[in-house]
C-alpha cells in the first residue's frame, strides 16, 4: 500500500517542495496551507506520517501537534521551522512530534528524515527482539511501569507525561536491561538513522526523559551513564 503523507505548510513555494520531494519517493502527499483545515483532513484518516510547519493561520503547529498525539493512533510527526532556537525545539518535542528539520532545510535531509521515520516505524512493528521480554508486557521496576499497549508511564502511581520519542527511548532501554548503549546505537535503534553529529539529539532526550521518570535527575537510578560508552537501563 502506498503510504501517505499530510504536508501542512503556508508558504507555497516549501510546500510545493515538500509535495514534490514525497511524491518522488513513491508517496502519496496531500498539502494543506492551515493547521485547522490540515488537522480537519488528519481526522479523515488514511495519513502515515504529517510534515507540519510550526508557524499556520488557523491553528499553530503545537496546537495541531497536541490534537494529532491525543487520538488514539500513532502517526509519526516531522516538524518544520523557521526559527532555530533551543526552545521552539523543546517545544515541538514536548508537543510530541518525532523530529523536527530547521529552515532553510536540503531536499535530501528532508528525504533522509522522511524515510528514517519510516524505517523505525516499520523496525519496531516487525523485528523480532533478541530480549526475553514479551513485545507487549508492562514492565514494572522500582516504581517505574510501562504499558507499551497505551504508551502509559506511571512514576509511584504518577503518570509521566513522555512525548512520543522519550517512550520509545524508554522503552528501548527497558527492554534491554543491564545492556550498554551508545549514542550512536540509541540513534540507530529509536530514530531510524545513524548520521554523524546528531548524538546531541540522544543527550537531549535522555535528559528530558530522566526529569521526568526520576526522582533525583542528577543521581538517575534507571537510566544510568556509563562514562565514555553510552547509557543503560536498571538491571
Amino acid at each position: 500500500m502506498t503510504r501517505h503523507v499530510l504536508i501542512i505548510e503556508d508558504n507555497p513555494g516549501i510546500g510545493e517542495l515538500v509535495r514534490m520531494q514525497v511524491q518522488d519517493l513513491g508517496m502519496r502527499a496531500t498539502l494543506m496551507d492551515r493547521g485547522d483545515t490540515g488537522l480537519a483532513r488528519f481526522r479523515e484518516g488514511g495519513i502515515d506520517l504529517v510534515v507540519l510547519d510550526l508557524m499556520l493561520p488557523g491553528l499553530d503547529g503545537l496546537a495541531v501537534c497536541r490534537e494529532i498525539r491525543a487520538g488514539a493512533d500513532y502517526v509519526p510527526v516531522l516538524m518544520l521551522t523557521a526559527k532555530g532556537t533551543e526552545l521552539d525545539r523543546v517545544l515541538g518535542l514536548e508537543m510530541g512530534a518525532d523530529d523536527y528539520l530547521t529552515k532553510p532545510f536540503s531536499v535530501a535531509e528532508l528525504a533522509a528524515r522522511i524515510k528514517a521515520l519510516f524505517r523505525r516505524i516499520d523496525a519496531m512493528a516487525a523485528r523480532p527482539d533478541a530480549s526475553s521480554q514479551p513485545a507487549n508486557d508492562e514492565i514494572a521496576v522500582d516504581g517505574l511501569r510501562i504499558d507499551p499497549v497505551r504508551r502509559r508511564v506511571h512514576v509511584h502511581e504518577r503518570e509521566a507525561d513522555l512525548t512520543a520519542r522519550e517512550f520509545d527511548l524508554l522503552w528501548h532501554f527497558a527492554r534491554h536491561p543491564g545492556r550498554v548503549f551508545s549514542r550512536a546505537q540509541l540513534l540507530d535503534a529509536v530514530w531510524g538513522y545513524n548520521h554523524e553529529g546528531y548524538e546531541h539529539t540522544v543527550n537531549t532526550h535522555i535528559n528530558r526523559l530522566r526529569n521526568k521518570v526520576e526522582q533525583d535527575p542528577a543521581h538517575p537510578v534507571f537510566i544510568q551513564t556509563v562514562w565514555g560508552v553510552g547509557y543503560r537501563f536498571l538491571d
